[in-house]
């Protein structure tokens, strides 16, 4: 093996995007969906998501080919704007994120071969837990072997999930009735889904968990073979999956009607498609999940190591997780991030609910990353830096900028003072690493700022701890 790792090409930085992007969401989207909105509601709830999640492809996109020097995306960004402590926060939180939505997958994944093999039950019985923990290290030591090998099964995964999904849509478009989607456009008939701009807001909180894996490329911008093909590969990437949601969605709700579609068990495109052609739709659909859960494992062990490593590169983390083996693949980061999955796999066999909602939580700690990297957008075009050449072409990123901003500020509303303050018990203890970095520097910890913002996010974890013992907070 060479010296220097091989570099990553545009199809499998476009692959970590889609393959990350598509996990489990995307095969419950019918059931989700409907749970929350009627078919008005889901398409305005779609436009406004497909344009605030575009500004915030567009934002990586134009954030990787203007600042070259910055690796390891959503990290980098929050850092060059807003200093160390925010920069550590993002790579903490997205971290923990992508680390927990695995959990998610491990289970959703088992769940699924329940429905062939009963012993898995929901995913969370001994067996289950027993498999997933077999299987996260078998993971686990194939990304040891490195990167590039990682990657291209990855890529030959994501081709395989795309398969079902566009079967799918195929059938359905063929079984699609306009009486069965017009028959109640602003679901009246379910007073319980409440007014259109609730449903809206609602439908637009499961958008987000079905975007999550948007920023693949820019995390992995130091391995890609040209700099360029990070931000071609994030747009690629968006519109593809956006595409397949969209019509998955939309032809479902042609399919069967919102009520129906709500009472559905998850994964619900596999009971929709059965709805249209009989048992053997499930089955393909089940057996698309497993491959499509099986990707986005690979795609996220990636992450996961990957965002410690970058953050640890410039000193942002501790040295130990700068370490790499004879294959360029960061070892510490990668058995530090596994570690904490298996103590969470075991932590489902006890407690089924708290682990479902740590899930939901877990999403919700992405946003804090989004945020900044749409802030540090937004003010490199308001400051003109990087832009003397091109003034034209500042006022564009100037508006994509705010949009991404404000959106981004939106979902952190729509996601709910409850998710914000327990987020920030999972943000506080995170300052430890922080302050190794910093002690191996020889630097002070935190700036006069920094004081204030840590002593903030110390305050809303207190009030979390308080709020899960007296009650008032549930997970």
């Amino acid at each position: 093996m060479s010296d220097s790792p091989e570099k990553l090409k545009l199809g499998a930085l476009v692959a970590l995007v889609v393959g990350s992007m598509i996990g489990g969401g995307i095969f419950s989207l019918p059931q989700n969906m409907a749970a929350s909105a009627g078919v008005g509601a889901v398409l305005i709830g779609w436009a406004i998501t497909a344009v605030g999640m575009l500004t915030l492809a567009f934002v990586f996109q134009t954030l990787a080919n203007r600042k070259p020097d910055l690796d390891g995306g959503v990290y980098a960004y929050a850092k060059a704007g807003f200093g160390d402590y925010m920069g550590f926060s993002s790579a903490w939180g997205y971290w923990i994120s992508a680390w927990l939505g695995n959990v998610g997958y491990f289970v959703l994944l088992f769940s699924t071969l329940g429905y062939f093999f009963p012993v898995f039950g929901e995913g969370n019985t001994p067996a289950a837990v027993i498999g997933a923990s077999i299987l996260l290290w078998a993971v686990h030591f194939l990304v040891l072997r490195g990167i590039k090998e990682a990657a291209f099964i990855n890529l030959v995964t994501t081709i395989a999930k795309v398969v079902p999904l566009a079967l799918f849509a195929l059938i359905c478009l063929f079984a699609f009735k306009l009486d069965v989607i017009t028959a109640d456009i602003w679901a009246v008939g379910s007073p319980d889904l409440g007014s259109v701009m609730n449903q809206v807001r609602n439908m637009m909180l499961v958008t987000v968990w079905v975007f999550i894996g948007i920023e693949g490329a820019s995390i992995f911008s130091s391995r890609a073979e040209k700099r360029a093909d990070v931000g071609k590969a994030t747009v690629i990437g968006f519109i593809t999956v956006l595409l397949f949601l969209v019509l998955i969605n939309v032809l479902s709700m042609g399919v069967m009607t919102q009520p129906e579609l709500a009472k559905l068990q998850n994964p619900s495109m596999a009971a929709v498609l059965e709805h249209v052609v009989g048992h053997w739709g499930a089955v393909l659909i089940s057996v698309g999940l497993i491959i499509s859960l099986l990707g986005a494992l690979l795609s996220w062990v990636l992450l996961c190591a990957e965002i410690m490593f970058a953050a640890a590169k410039d000193h942002t983390m501790p040295e130990f997780l700068r370490r790499e083996n004879a294959n360029h693949v960061p070892s510490n980061a990668l058995w530090l991030t596994n570690a904490m999955v298996q103590v969470f796999l075991v932590i489902t066999l006890f407690s089924a609910s708290t682990y479902l909602s740590l899930i939901y939580l877990a999403t919700s700690m992405i946003l804090v990353p989004y945020l900044w990297s749409a802030a540090y957008g937004f003010l490199m075009a308001l400051r003109g830096e990087t832009y003397e050449q091109a003034p034209g072409e500042r006022r564009k990123d100037l508006l994509i900028g705010a949009i991404a901003l404000i959106y981004a500020i939106w979902l952190l509303y729509a996601g709910g003072m409850k998710y914000l303050l327990l987020s920030a018990l999972l943000y506080a203890p995170g300052a430890i690493l922080f302050a190794k970095a910093k002690r191996e520097l020889g630097q002070p910890i935190f700036t006069s700022m920094e004081k204030l913002i840590f002593a903030a996010v110390v305050v809303g974890a207190l009030v979390a701890a308080y709020g899960l013992y007296d009650g008032f907070l549930t997970l």
